[in-house]
């Protein structure tokens, strides 16, 4: 569904900013050598390391930095720098669309550093990884309840982070999305003549996304479907409650029209005609 997000550029000056402290008074590892040079596996200086993975993110070259950033925390598990890393490494693995490993490493730090203070962008991150990776509303929706739930997290534990407020944008997206598919399930079986089952899936949306862009038609095909099983009153009880809702709708409209085509003139006269 989403484009790649248009906070990336400061998702990255965020995860520079936090390694800035560390790579003061540090040199850049010379030569900026081949990258399976890089990733051999060699003993080096916890400073030196990072750094190459640090200038390797630097330049684009996003596979060998995430390598390089894990294998800061392979080499040095117990130093401030690993920490760090495990962060980094979330970022680089996010910023390259490998949003299964970017969760993986998220989680694993909040599993290390529950209270640390980067703990909430690491929630974010975890939340970002499975909102991009939500589908069209023709394709199965768990990561879609993934990408709810991660983001309801980042605004139920940091309400006041920097985060919460683009959470909370993303969960309005996320919901109207659900919605969505919500809808097309029911369009379907109401095409199929499933009256019930149709009706079930627009109930759901009235209930549980009612705050979507969805709610009015969902009211209209209410309005339809109750009046092909002979309900006129239940037909009557949903225009009423878009025209009440949504009075200058062009769904209200049609429910208006449909009720007037169907039931008899005391019902009209109930829906204002």
């Amino acid at each position: 569904m989403p484009a790649k997000l248009l906070a990336t550029p400061r998702l990255l000056a965020l995860c520079t900013a936090m390694a800035l402290p560390l790579l003061a008074g540090c040199s850049t590892l010379g030569g900026g050598g081949g990258g399976e040079d890089e990733l051999a596996y060699v003993a080096r200086d916890v400073e030196s390391l990072y750094n190459a993975a640090k200038d390797r993110l630097d330049r684009g070259d996003l596979q060998v930095a995430a390598a390089l950033f894990d294998e800061v925390e392979r080499q040095h598990p117990y130093s401030p720098w690993a920490r760090r890393a495990q962060l980094m490494s979330a970022f680089t693995y996010y910023a390259r669309a490998d949003y299964n490993q970017a969760i993986a490493a998220s989680q694993r730090f909040l599993s290390i550093h529950p209270g640390n203070k980067d703990a909430p962008y690491a929630y974010y991150l975890i939340a970002l990884s499975y909102y991009e990776q939500i589908s069209d509303v023709e394709r199965d929706q768990a990561v879609t309840r993934q990408a709810l739930q991660a983001l309801s997290e980042v605004q139920r534990r940091y309400p006041r982070s920097e985060y919460a407020a683009d959470a909370r944008l993303k969960i309005d997206l996320v919901n109207d999305h659900l919605a969505g598919k919500e809808m097309e399930i029911g369009r379907y079986y109401e095409r199929s003549g499933k009256w019930l089952a149709a009706q079930l899936r627009f109930q759901n949306v009235i209930e549980e996304y009612q705050t979507t862009s969805h709610t009015p038609e969902a009211l209209y095909r209410l309005t339809e479907t109750s009046l092909a099983l002979g309900l006129p009153q239940e037909a009557q009880r949903y225009a009423a409650v878009l025209g009440a809702n949504y009075p200058g709708d062009e769904w209200y409209e049609k429910a208006f029209a449909l009720i007037g085509e169907e039931a008899p003139g005391t019902v009209r006269a109930a829906l204002g005609g």
